[in-house]
């Protein structure tokens, strides 16, 4: 952990000097959790929403908020400086914890190839996934309308994520490694999450959580009742 910087200049430190700890191979257990995260901002406060859902049935296991206000300004490419801390306060109220996190932004497809996934992922120690709903940096081919096509997302040469279509004929995604994880499998898991939506529920569903105030009604499995018997 470190401390949170406050300057754009703190921060381009920070991510110099942790990116070298991204891991970008399959470095994962056997997955049946996989959380969510979402963030979202007023004038001055930060809002964090996470929801993790059994996997493969993505039936809602647990789901956690937090609140901070912000200290870091809004800087395109420094957003986890944002995000990042509310998510982990987040994280630390869960009683379920991951084996995975899809994170609603990105991962190495950042111009310092560290996105929030990369950041969370990295601080947590848990594999994550950089799933964001628009480019920030990259050049890719046309991508084609059906379902699961998706192309390679490059930068200078290097391939940074792809462009995935989940749902025929809808806006595409953008996915990377975050930390832990191959690009590949990645893929994998974030079709795995995808139902009727163009979003993998994961990620739909912390949104409903901090946009719409949408709670999960939880499926708690028997192994796992007593994490609940003060509820």
């Amino acid at each position: 952990m470190h401390e949170w910087p406050t300057t754009v200049e703190e921060a381009r430190q920070i991510q110099q000097q942790l990116r070298s700890a991204v891991i970008i191979q399959d470095q994962l257990g056997n997955v049946t959790r996989i959380a969510g995260v979402d963030a979202g901002f007023t004038d001055d406060q930060a809002h964090a929403a996470i929801v993790v859902l059994d996997y493969p049935s993505l039936q809602p296991l647990d789901y956690a908020e937090a609140y901070r206000s912000l200290t870091f300004p809004y800087v395109p490419g420094f957003l986890s400086f944002r995000e990042a801390p509310v998510i982990l306060d987040a994280l630390e109220k869960l009683q379920i914890q991951p084996d995975l996190i899809i994170c609603d932004g990105q991962g190495l497809a950042h111009p310092c190839r560290f996105g929030i996934a990369c950041h969370i992922g990295v601080l947590t120690d848990i594999p994550a996934i950089g799933c964001a709903k628009s480019r920030l940096v990259g050049k890719h081919d046309p991508l084609p309308e059906e379902r699961g096509a998706y192309v390679s997302l490059s930068d200078d040469g290097e391939e940074i994520g792809v462009v995935l279509r989940s749902r025929a004929g809808v806006k595409p995604l953008y996915i990377s490694a975050g930390h832990r994880i191959s690009l590949p499998t990645a893929i994998q898991y974030i079709m795995g999450c995808v139902t009727k939506y163009r979003l993998p529920a994961p990620i739909r569903a912390a949104h409903d959580l901090a946009s719409n105030n949408r709670v999960p009604q939880l499926a708690i499995r028997p192994e796992q009742r007593s994490l609940f018997a003060d509820e």
